[in-house]
């Protein structure tokens, strides 16, 4: 019988754990109600302002179907807006809010706290080296996800582009 503690789905999957709790305990700290999930949807909708939901999940690799919910969320707490796009009235693009941007930079302590406490049993090159082989492992399998990572996209020019690593 194969030992599961030694498998790279249960140890991710692990981390995964602990990553949501520390980012909630941090950020909860802090006096922010965000979720992770509402962070990387959040920062998305900052650096390119008049995406579309489609465009956002497959930026933050998230589901399509239930992106909406979260879209809906940072709507209510009056960090996000939809608007009518003005090249198709049928479509509606986000934008960020004051109070979304003020948001953002007030949280950002917290987060990269939550960040650096992720990777506190490890030297700064082994934090390094566990990052660039994160980055391998999911560039390789993306394609293999439900919710794949797709490229960015900029309202100014519609031109492609990679998401920021």
């Amino acid at each position: 019988m194969r030992n599961f503690d030694e498998m790279p789905g249960h140890l991710a999957r692990r981390f995964q754990q602990i990553a949501v709790a520390v980012f909630h305990g941090e950020v909860g700290e802090a006096g922010f109600d965000l979720t992770p999930v509402q962070f990387a949807a959040l920062s998305a909708i900052e650096a390119n302002p008049g995406l579309d939901q489609a465009t956002l999940a497959g930026l933050i690799a998230y589901d399509r179907t239930t992106i909406g919910g979260v879209v809906d969320r940072l709507v209510q707490k009056g960090l996000a807006e939809r608007n009518a796009s003005s090249t198709d009235r049928r479509a509606r693009v986000l934008q960020i809010t004051d109070q979304g941007r003020d948001t953002l930079e007030r949280i950002d302590p917290a987060v990269d706290a939550a960040q650096h406490m992720l990777v506190r049993g490890l030297t700064e090159d082994e934090a390094e080296t566990l990052m660039h082989l994160l980055r391998k492992a999911i560039d390789a399998g993306n394609d293999l996800s439900r919710a794949p990572q797709r490229t960015a996209w900029t309202a100014a020019s519609h031109e492609r582009i990679k998401p920021a690593k």
